[in-house]
């Protein structure tokens, strides 16, 4: 068995194998596996939604755009699913959202007149998506709150610490363009914000400029 069959069973077992063999199975004969580059576009907002996405391995970022903008949601991790393919089943299969990969990353895709079917034959896959939703309600909520209450330095280590979590714990390189996008912000006062936490010992950085939280560390040290 080559590594991609590895990699896409290990994923549907991790993910599916709680319901049972024959869904499995489903998975494996209609699934779509694909490996995309980092900054790949997976797809924007109007676009025709054809595929349920699910990340085996990698970062993806969901977002909208206004006036240039962007308004991230949420990210995707390993093993996680895209939600918004997901609702496009029940909004005339159309993306309100941009979609890219922060890094190289490994996905399946389900067709969505398969995932549809499976809803009403397979009932306890509703129970894993609604799962995800509260989840991600959840996010979004911590992401109003946080805008509203928390000063931008707060905001801005709470956005590394998160893109580190999603990384798998490993240093990240992020531009200062990208962070000021994200929290609608300008790159000049993130710059100075993030030079402020580096001062302060809150943000470390290795020798290939790759930036962590310093308590990231120091959690990870003590596992």
């Amino acid at each position: 068995m080559n590594q991609k069959n590895n990699n896409v069973d290990e994923f549907i077992s991790r993910k599916f194998g709680f319901l049972g063999e024959e869904f499995m199975e489903e998975m494996r004969t209609h699934g779509i596996y694909e490996c995309m580059e980092a900054r790949q576009e997976i797809i924007q907002e109007g676009d025709r939604v054809k595929y349920v996405l699910f990340l085996i391995k990698g970062a993806i970022k969901v977002y909208s755009l206004n006036d240039g903008r962007e308004l991230v949601y949420y990210y995707i991790g390993n093993d996680e699913n895209c939600l918004m393919t997901f609702s496009s089943i029940f909004n005339n299969n159309i993306s309100k959202v941009y979609a890219v990969t922060e890094e190289d990353s490994e996905v399946f895709l389900i067709p969505l007149s398969v995932m549809s079917r499976w809803l009403v034959a397979f009932p306890g896959i509703n129970k894993m998506f609604f799962h995800e939703y509260e989840r991600r309600f959840s996010a979004v909520m911590d992401m109003i709150n946080e805008a509203m209450f928390h000063h931008l330095d707060t905001r801005v280590l709470n956005y590394i610490k998160r893109k580190v979590t999603i990384a798998g714990n490993q240093p990240i390189k992020c531009k200062h363009r990208e962070i000021a996008g994200s929290l609608g912000s300008s790159r000049e006062v993130i710059s100075r914000v993030l030079k402020k936490l580096e001062n302060e010992g809150k943000i470390l950085k290795d020798e290939e400029g790759r930036i962590f939280a310093a308590d990231q560390v120091m959690m990870s040290s003590n596992k």
